[in-house]
């Protein structure tokens, strides 16, 4: 099995809001599998809805329950989501965004409120990627 909720470590990089397509569960079995360790009465509404979905929208109740399982064993997941319902949310800014990616992103520029952003360390704009 590809990921059970013991084998699923927090990942401080990871995004709560977006589930990976090579995380969790990989196919039907699995996934009726991980909602049975973490969730019986998921795994019946998910038979229940499988069973019923036209071929087209199978691949949406797929997707909805590899959501709740992630919100089932991803503490970081209902975080992410009681932060949004509640106001709480954090945001930033394209540097921060961008930062998690490659570290020489950090480059100085003002933009059109003449706003500086970065510390000039990257090299970005002269093309040194």
């Amino acid at each position: 099995m590809s990921a059970l909720p013991h084998e699923s470590p927090t990942r401080p990089w990871a995004d709560p809001y977006r589930l990976a397509a090579a995380e969790g569960p990989q196919t039907i079995a699995e996934l009726r599998a991980a909602l049975a360790v973490v969730s019986p009465p998921d795994l019946l509404a998910f038979d229940a809805r499988l069973g019923a979905a036209r071929l087209d929208e199978v691949p949406l109740v797929l997707t909805e329950y590899r959501h709740v399982w992630a919100l089932r064993t991803r503490p970081e997941v209902a975080d992410a989501i009681g932060a949004a319902i509640g106001g709480t949310e954090k945001t930033g800014g394209l540097d921060e965004f961008f930062a998690r990616f490659d570290d020489t992103y950090a480059d100085t520029y003002t933009d059109a409120f003449g706003d500086t952003f970065g510390d000039g360390s990257g090299d970005a704009r002269e093309g040194g990627r």
